[in-house]
């Protein structure tokens, strides 16, 4: 089989989403629309993928490098925003046209589609699929012989007669055709329709008047060509999409224990044997590793995580963190944060473009920022690296095998060399040496009496209440 040109149509203005950005840019499962949809052109094998965008361009930055953008100068319709796309379709080679805003359509079935098309030599073959309520679709009209006569759009009063609104089967706004025959066939597309628009269906009843067979390709997986029209129907899709991405991870050995409360983008990556708590949402670029436990109420965004990692409430963000590490609970993990392999952060820390050591530990309401650690480190509670002197940023550096007291600030720039101690309440603001301890506070002054002296004087000069 030719390997087919795909043309996706991506022009509408997509007014009722009520929003400044153009419709299919906005986000499904942690992608643009509109690249669910040239994503599954590319599976399908085109061997072409052809956008058809407006004139404002608005959709050409989120386009990769080997797509093409056609412009359709003005909103007249589907059959001519095909025809802003002519130039592009090989005249000799099978067309897949479908609708920018039907995300769930796979690279498989536009593949399937494209071998029925080929295999009973259509001139054009369309997808279609019954619908308990077909509000809103356009319906598919079959002749006696079961071939497409026609598909009848329902977008406006008059458009379809009450007989034609009563069928359930609906173009689902995917179709095949022959190239040659479909530019031919636009040429003679009218609109004498309720809303003066060239429709693209319009061309199967003037394939059949010149002899040629229009087929219907029926699916039972009606979700493949849920459109998106407002944002009803995003969260309808979104829905579905959710269910497969969850479905796809189960099925590859992840234990998912609620997953009506997790949340996990398209492309995420989660190792086999791993545990996805209640409450835990994994977007971008997350990749986790094998027999982790993630959550509950953990948000993970473009973080890296080895195997056998726990991350219990808590917040990554553009962070990596190495095998038999621990997170949290109720910690943030920063940019730049590299937590190295068995490292601890624990309750209420704070981590930002720092590398924590392998077996180091942090365990609780601290903060890390700038700073790097050597691997065996310990540092007490209440641990502040004080890295900003209100015009640059600083960095620390601790050794190996640190020992760190409670309520130790170290204000950067600062070195701590490998098994040095320092004394709780410290202010570390020189160097410290290996094996030193470096203490950093005021002496201890004890006022004896104190309690006696302070009566005797509120005895003297009471105070008025």
């Amino acid at each position: 089989m030719t390997a087919p040109v795909v043309v996706i149509l991506a022009a509408g203005q997509g007014t009722r989403m009520r929003s400044s950005t153009p419709k299919l840019l906005h986000p499904l499962c942690g992608r643009p629309l509109l690249t669910w949809t040239v994503a599954a052109a590319r599976a399908a094998g085109a061997a072409k993928v052809v956008v058809v965008g407006g004139p404002d361009r608005a959709l050409a930055p989120g386009l990769p490098d080997d797509v093409v953008l056609a412009v359709q100068q003005e909103a007249r319709g589907t059959a001519d925003a095909v025809q802003a796309a002519a130039a592009e379709i090989d005249r000799d080679a099978p067309v897949i046209v479908l609708n920018g805003d039907v995300p769930l359509v796979t690279g498989e079935s536009l593949h399937q589609l494209a071998v029925a098309h080929t295999e009973h030599d259509a001139a054009a073959t369309m997808l279609t699929m019954v619908l308990p309520d077909p509000s809103g679709y356009g319906r598919v009209v079959r002749g006696a012989d079961g071939a497409v006569e026609r598909v009848v759009e329902t977008k406006k009063p008059g458009d379809a007669t009450p007989a034609e609104l009563e069928i359930r089967e609906v173009n689902g706004g995917v179709y095949a055709f022959a190239g040659g025959e479909l530019l031919d066939a636009l040429a003679e597309v009218r609109s004498d329709n309720a809303q003066g628009e060239l429709y693209l269906p319009d061309v199967l009843p003037i394939l059949r008047g010149s002899g040629r067979v229009v087929r219907a390709h029926l699916v039972d997986d009606p979700a493949l060509a849920l459109g998106v029209n407002d944002r009803g129907d995003l969260a309808k899709v979104r829905a579905e999409a959710q269910r497969r991405i969850l479905a796809a991870h189960m099925a590859a050995g992840v234990t998912i224990v609620d997953p009506g409360s997790t949340v996990i983008d398209d492309g995420v990556e989660i190792g086999a044997d791993t545990v996805i708590a209640p409450f835990t949402s994994l977007h971008g670029a997350t990749r986790v590793g094998g027999g982790c436990q993630v959550g509950p109420h953990s948000t993970l965004l473009d973080a890296v995580l080895g195997d056998g990692v726990a991350v219990p409430h808590s917040y990554l963000t553009s962070c990596t963190v190495e095998d038999g590490a621990s997170v949290g609970p109720f910690a943030y993990l920063r940019p730049g944060a590299v937590l190295r392999e068995g490292a601890k952060v624990g309750t209420f820390v704070e981590v930002k473009n720092s590398d924590v050591g392998a077996g180091t530990k942090v365990p609780h309401l601290s903060y890390i920022g700038d700073a790097d650690i050597g691997p065996g480190s310990n540092l007490g509670a209440g641990t502040i690296t004080a890295n900003y002197d209100g015009a640059r940023k600083h960095r620390t550096t601790i050794g190996a095998r640190v020992k760190g007291g409670v309520d130790t600030a170290f204000v950067a720039p600062v070195t701590v060399g490998d098994d040095a101690w320092t004394a709780a309440g410290s202010v570390i603001t020189e160097d410290v040496p290996d094996g030193a301890l470096g203490v950093a506070r005021s002496r201890q002054r004890n006022v004896e009496r104190y309690s006696e002296r302070k009566k005797e004087i509120e005895d003297q000069w009471p105070l008025k209440s």
